[in-house]
């Protein structure tokens, strides 16, 4: 009866898992049908792109702590809820604005459901099946990021970009009932929200990622630049202070005492910020410059993502065995090796024998780093302070994804642009070497700072006034 409800468990949180990350690539892939049915600058689509990303790290705390206080089954079901409603509503958006707004209300759902997958994966399985357990909810979420630029070149070749978003309806809609009856409820020891620390944390980094959007046609010295950002760096400081001595903090600081927890937040804010950074681009340049149909585009893009799909489950076991670190070493090294090949080989001209082997070792990178975080992340935190502590590294690595499109964007636009196939790789090579030296500094950084990867660990919140 356990084993049956933990592989019922593992099932809904995977699906759910694999339509929110579906929804990611499938995107990436439609940026140049929707810059053409919309006429949009740059900056419109970075808004489509970091409109869902940003409510999705800003809120992600949030998630975790509703399904604290009201139950993770409920708050589960109610943020696939709202994910699956925004989800047609971008379908059916008139206009660049409407796609926005649609696409931060996806957001706002995919935050609420996402963390408490994760929480409750590891209140399902014991501690000596998790880790196996890990590697499947990570190679499901791996198909879905394998799959999305297919699906989503497919779906723009056969039909229209707006149908890419009619893909989770269905999905929402079964899984729905399923995760109803399937799922046992519970709740967390934590049972007031911070709204003090969700009004700082979500403010200041909207006001810092606007500031670097704005950048791009303002310029870095003009004051409506330069003030967004200064207030966004005073409102996460104040984020920090609010934290350290709030009774019952969103992210409690006394997880990043303990260094495990720190350096694998660290590590992952850089994979993202070089891994969506780049490939926000990347997949334009396939079909920008290298005449790409999005269905060729995607199908292309399978050797990146489908590596990543094959080496996750096996990093998840072996990394349950043998510790995360060297996998997070590894995992980084790959991404920023392959991305130099990319930056480094970038021409007007560029076949995709020269991008198959790079494709390959990002894909390969991505697989051995995720899992392993995670695990490393469980290990950390005691049990009941998992749905805290796995909010914290998805708002952590989000944000490295949305500053990693925003600041790309920014090297990009500095160096090229739209204008010609030629424009375009003067602005992409600058932006593809800033990613991989991103990926390549935290490798260092990992690979130099030792850790310890207890089996349990003893990590407390800051008491109040501290």
């Amino acid at each position: 009866m356990a084993r049956s409800a933990e592989r019922r468990t593992l099932l809904i949180v995977s699906l759910a898992l694999f339509m929110v990350a579906l929804d990611n690539l499938v995107v990436t892939v439609a940026l140049p049908s929707i810059r053409r049915a919309f006429g949009s600058s740059v900056q419109s689509l970075e808004w489509t792109v970091n409109a869902y990303t940003l409510a999705y790290a800003a809120l992600l705390l949030t998630g975790a702590a509703l399904g604290d206080r009201f139950g993770r089954r409920r708050t589960f079901l109610a943020g696939m809820t709202l994910f699956t409603v925004a989800s047609a509503g971008a379908a059916l958006a008139p206009s660049t604005g409407m796609l926005i707004a649609a696409r931060a209300i996806q957001g706002a759902g995919a935050a609420i459901a996402t963390p408490l997958t994760l929480t409750l994966l590891a209140e399902a399985f014991p501690a000596e099946r998790r880790g196996a357990a890990l590697g499947i909810w990570s190679a499901i979420g791996g198909m879905a990021v394998a799959l999305g630029p297919l699906v989503g070149g497919a779906v723009i070749t056969g039909l229209d970009w707006h149908w890419i978003f009619w893909i989770n309806v269905p999905i929402g809609a079964a899984l729905l009932p399923f995760a109803a009856r399937g799922l046992a409820e519970s709740y967390g020891p934590y049972g007031t929200l911070d709204l003090r620390g969700l009004a700082l944390g979500s403010s200041g980094l909207l006001s810092l990622v606007y500031g670097l959007v704005h950048s791009q046609s303002a310029g870095f010295g003009a004051t409506s630049v330069i003030a967004p950002i200064t207030i966004g760096l005073v409102l996460l400081a104040g984020f920090v202070a609010w934290e350290l001595r709030a009774a019952e903090p969103m992210l409690p600081m006394g997880f990043f005492a303990r260094r495990s927890f720190a350096v694998t937040n660290a590590a992952s804010l850089a994979m993202y910020f070089g891994m969506f950074g780049s490939i926000f681009f990347l997949t334009q340049d396939l079909q920008v410059v290298l005449h790409n149909t999005p269905l060729q585009a995607g199908l292309k893009l399978l050797t990146w993502t489908g590596a990543m799909l094959v080496v996750a489950p096996i990093a998840g076991v072996l990394s349950a065995r043998f510790g995360a670190r060297p996998f997070l070493v590894v995992g980084l090294a790959a991404q920023a090796t392959a991305l130099s090949l990319l930056a480094a080989t970038a021409t007007t001209t560029t076949s995709y024998t020269t991008l198959l082997l790079p494709f390959i070792l990002a894909g390969s990178g991505m697989g051995l780093f995720f899992a392993p975080s995670a695990t490393a992340v469980l290990a950390a935190v005691r049990a009941e302070q998992a749905g805290q502590a796995s909010g914290a590294t998805n708002t952590i690595r989000e944000v490295g994804g949305v500053f990693g499109v925003a600041v790309l964007a920014s090297v990009f636009s500095a160096h090229g642009s739209y204008a010609s196939h030629l424009a375009f790789v003067s602005g992409l090579v600058p932006a593809v070497w800033v990613g991989a030296a991103v990926l390549g500094a935290f490798c260092v950084l990992v690979a130099a700072v030792p850790w310890r990867e207890p089996a349990t660990a003893e990590v407390r919140t800051a008491p109040a006034g501290a």
